[in-house]
């Protein structure tokens, strides 16, 4: 008899009422199961190094961001690093734009507040298997959807790319305009130009085009 596979999941959070009620919720859905649970990236990754889980089948990752031990963005950058294949959604309680962009860079397919609804929660597991990302609005406006669909790739000069890979780190604009040997005005005047040519409206925004277009790598 044939049977449909579910998708496999592990959690990654240190707050055991948070982590057991997502746990309900995820089984709930009739494709997806949660396999495992740990309460930091630690024990996430030692069980990941054990001989018998090299191979281990995994479809998603949710990964807390803030934790002890070992936090997601830590262990982001080690997952990056060893087992680029799998698929991360951050979980976090913030909203952080920083924090944000360092998770985007080293691999995360989305990001979601904790306090999202059960729909949105359950699409962004949906759309991260069978799309590869899924932010919201929140994380990147309309960016990913209008990337996807536009076959148009927009040019740059010199100066534009070399402003957008620098806004793809965690330095202020003052401090691009510094290393740029610009005025924060004229740094404020590459923003303004460069958000009004992709349609976008925030940092984050400008993050994703440029890790979807390979202007940086992750």
């Amino acid at each position: 008899m044939k049977t449909n596979r579910k998708n496999k999941v592990i959690i990654v959070d240190d707050h055991l009422l948070f982590s057991q009620s997502l746990k309900f919720l995820i089984n709930s859905f009739s494709d997806f199961e949660v396999t495992h649970n740990f309460g930091n990236g630690k024990e996430f990754i030692q069980f990941l190094q054990e001989e018998e889980n090299l191979d281990i089948e995994v479809d998603l990752i949710l990964l807390d961001v803030n934790m002890p031990i070992l936090d997601g963005l830590s262990t982001m950058v080690w997952l990056k690093e060893n087992r680029p294949d799998y698929k991360v959604i951050a979980l976090s309680v913030n909203n952080e734009e920083d924090i944000i962009i360092q998770m985007i860079k080293n691999g995360a397919k989305g990001y979601l507040l904790k306090d999202t609804t059960p729909q949105i929660f359950y699409d962004a597991l949906k759309t991260v298997i069978e799309k590869g990302y899924f932010f919201t609005e929140m994380v990147s406006g309309i960016l990913v959807n209008r990337i996807d669909n536009e076959d148009k790739k927009l040019e740059f000069k010199e100066k534009e790319l070399d402003f957008i890979k620098r806004a793809c780190s965690e330095k202020t604009y003052k401090e691009i305009a510094d290393e740029m040997c610009l005025s924060p005005k004229t740094i404020d005047g590459y923003r303004e130009s460069i958000f009004a040519k992709l349609e976008i409206k925030t940092r984050i925004g400008l993050v994703l085009y440029a890790i979807k277009n390979k202007i940086v790598c992750v």
